[in-house]
């Protein structure tokens, strides 16, 4: 991808509860996990591309990146985890994603792929990051590499778990955020009791404003960042995603 890289190299590392970290990415990759075909009713699955969290300044590799990915598959979905460019690249994932939901797109019958049927999943910063793609989809945001490049960015769906950054000081939408028509439906999860939920609650009701398909499931408790692993209210968030994935005709 175009663009800038890390200034030190990538690295790998294990947090005190067990979190694959994965730091200074300049070179993004997407990694595709094949939905089973015996969990697969079409020919073609949906798919999903997965974006870790970590505050953007690196990223929890396999609790909110691997381990989604094995879940899609036992529903039917293939998995794509984005190793984003990290760490404060904003806007070097942003083009990350939008490549890879090309991607997706332009190789959609050699994979299997559902072409109608292609989502993102991001927590914590990785929801910030699908938001962004999700309101940004008129025009990306990095020149054109190659025929690729034709294919639209815009993801047919997107569930933001417990998402950051999604507000400014003002009480508005965060300005790289805007709320237009062209905004796909969209399924939040968070709890209550994280620090990140009020500017998830401001994004949340301007989009009911402006009469936008999005499904919240807001909890007590639940805190952030445990991916699969939480307990409580919040952890039945997988359970309401697949709901949620059936009302809207992907599942």
């Amino acid at each position: 991808m175009p663009g800038k890289g890390a200034a030190a190299p990538e690295g790998v590392g294990h947090s005190t509860n067990d979190v694959l970290r994965i730091i200074n990415v300049s070179k993004p990759t997407m990694t595709i996990y094949p939905a089973p075909a015996s969990k697969t009713a079409e020919k073609a699955a949906p798919a999903m591309v997965v974006c870790p969290g970590g505050g953007y300044g690196l990223l929890a590799y396999d609790k909110e990146g691997v381990e989604i990915a094995t879940w899609l598959n036992s529903l039917g979905i293939t998995g794509v985890v984005l190793k984003y460019r990290v760490p404060g690249n904003r806007d070097g994932a942003l083009c990350d994603l939008e490549r890879t939901i090309r991607l997706l797109r332009a190789n959609a019958g050699e994979w299997k792929i559902h072409p109608a049927k292609i989502g993102v999943i991001g927590f914590s910063a990785g929801g910030h990051l699908c938001a962004r793609l999700s309101t940004n989809s008129g025009k990306a945001f990095y020149a054109d590499i190659d025929a690729v490049d034709t294919q639209s960015i815009r993801p047919d769906f997107a569930l933001l778990i417990y998402p950051g950054f999604m507000a400014d000081a003002s009480g508005k939408p965060a300005p790289e955020l805007p709320i237009t028509p062209a905004v796909p439906p969209l399924f939040i999860a968070q709890a209550e009791d994280d620090k990140l939920v009020a500017g998830t609650k401001i994004f949340y009701a301007g989009l009911r404003e402006a009469k936008l398909p999005v499904e919240a499931y807001f909890v007590a408790k639940g805190g952030h960042g445990h991916g699969l692993r939480g307990s409580g209210p919040l952890a039945e968030w997988p359970q309401r995603a697949v709901e949620w994935l059936k009302k809207n005709g992907v599942l």
